[in-house]
């Protein structure tokens, strides 16, 4: 028994130890460390006492008389590949992507689908459809082709006529088996997750006694991937090529926060390690051609005259993709541990910092980078924010997501006088991610999407607003 616990408490010290950070979170919810803590960030003392603290309480004594556990609810692989369709437009609840293409908005509504907007008029968009994807998260397009992820498969979507789009093709198990965080104040699940059932839509909560969940030989302590929808991981970050930042080209826009991309005839996806490169010159046969590894806890990806700078936790990573299949590393900068999308323009790349949370130090803030030598970028500057998330650029003018602290604007030319260079801020919306195209800003937040004029810099007005559905 003596061993049993030892044993326990060694996994627990395993599981702490590990960065409370996605795609995979193996171990405790964060909430029950902080209980333990009285700060945001683990120490080497902070560590040694939470052992203590473990040998002594057992594996079990978080586990009170009547105890909320999780009963995974799956979605068959049949049922998944069967569900893709289009229905009437949805109100907007839980929004998280977006993507511009020609006079089409594309948000995704997390592991859900994406609702499509006509913004032929951006003082008046409209709603025309919702698609159903289960699982979905990101997006990008080529042509009339919208590619799109669906828990494990890649999508290829017909979208050339809007009233009536179509699946042309699908890529099976390309992508790793995830799973959304497990509900609020939830400490264990009842049974191992059994990945052949299907993915795992939902979670079941239910009330489990003491003596009920120790009976069960399946019980398990939390165990959870957290999806890349989520906002407190910043999937992977917008890209977009220079050459076709009309959205009028064969490729679209993507925000920030994205994690596809489209590269001639190359698409890219990344996951937290992984780069995916898919030959998609046959729009209805994507192939898979390459997996390269690229580091660890990369959450943004940048296309920008034939680089891929690569956003991580701790830095940023910078591969040629002069031959689009085959991307060749360049150089990386590092920094300290935190949430982090980059753009890119001309010689600069502008990277967001937010701590204070899972993502890292407490510290958040705008970082300018010169790349003008891509083997050795340097920092140029560093302004303090307050809870930064996606950014834009346009010809020196940088749109910076600052979350609850609303959107800031700014001259972005003078790098060493970023701060006093403010053009404007807008305190009242809690922002997410940003596309700047044509003089327009393409706006999505916790509550809602929005459109803004910036021709007139002096003077940037709202156009419009699509409210999130109430609660």
């Amino acid at each position: 028994m003596q061993s049993d616990k030892k044993g326990c408490v060694r996994e627990k010290l395993k599981r702490l130890t590990q960065p409370l950070q996605g795609p995979l979170i193996y171990g405790i919810d964060p909430k029950l460390i902080r209980k333990h803590m009285k700060t945001k960030v683990l120490s080497a003392f902070n560590l040694i006492m939470v052992a203590v603290i473990l040998a002594f309480t057992g594996c079990n004594d978080e586990i009170s008389e009547k105890t909320l556990v999780a009963e995974p609810v799956y979605m068959s692989y049949d049922d998944l590949r069967a569900s893709v369709k289009i229905d009437v437009p949805e109100e907007i609840s839980e929004p998280g992507k977006i993507y511009f293409k020609d006079s089409y908005i594309f948000i995704n509504e997390i592991r859900k689908g994406i609702h499509v907007i006509d913004n032929s008029n951006p003082a008046s968009p409209k709603k025309i459809a919702f698609i159903n994807i289960p699982g979905n998260v990101d997006m990008a397009i080529k042509a009339n082709m919208l590619f799109v992820d669906s828990y494990v498969d890649l999508v290829a979507l017909d979208i050339s006529d809007m009233s009536n789009i179509k699946e042309k093709a699908r890529v099976k198990n390309i992508f790793p088996y995830l799973l959304s965080p497990l509900p609020e104040d939830i400490i264990c699940q009842t049974n191992e997750v059994n990945n052949n059932l299907g993915v795992v839509v939902n979670w079941e909560v239910k009330k489990v006694s003491r003596e009920g969940l120790n009976g069960n030989s399946n019980a398990q302590q939390m165990r959870f991937y957290e999806a890349s929808g989520s906002k407190d991981f910043i999937g992977l970050a917008g890209a977009r090529n220079a050459s076709v930042n009309s959205g009028g080209g064969p490729t679209g826009i993507g925000g920030s926060m994205a994690r596809f991309t489209i590269n001639e005839d190359i698409l890219y996806m990344v996951d937290q390690s992984t780069l995916r490169i898919l030959d998609i010159s046959s729009l209805t046969n994507p192939t898979l051609l390459a997996e390269k590894s690229i580091g660890w806890n990369i959450e943004t990806l940048f296309l920008y005259n034939n680089k891929l700078f690569f956003g991580t936790q701790t830095g940023m990573i910078i591969y040629s993709v002069e031959a689009p299949s085959s991307p060749v590393f360049l150089s990386q900068y590092s920094h300290f541990k935190s949430c982090d999308p980059v753009v890119v323009e001309g010689d600069k790349a502008y990277v967001t910092l937010r701590g204070g949370n899972r993502c890292g130090d407490l510290e958040s803030r705008l970082d300018i980078l010169d790349i003008s030598n891509v083997a050795s970028p340097k920092l140029l500057s560093s302004t303090l924010l307050t809870e930064p998330f996606g950014l834009g650029i346009d010809k020196s003018t940088l749109f910076v997501c600052d979350g609850s602290a609303g959107l800031k604007v700014f001259n972005a030319s003078d790098p060493l006088k970023i701060a006093e260079n403010k053009l404007a801020e807008f305190k009242n919306i809690n922002t997410y991610d940003v596309i700047p195209v044509n003089g327009i800003l393409i706006l999505i937040g916790k509550d809602g999407f929005y459109e803004y004029d910036y021709t007139n810099l002096k003077d940037i007005k709202q156009l419009s607003h699509i409210s999130i559905k109430a609660k």
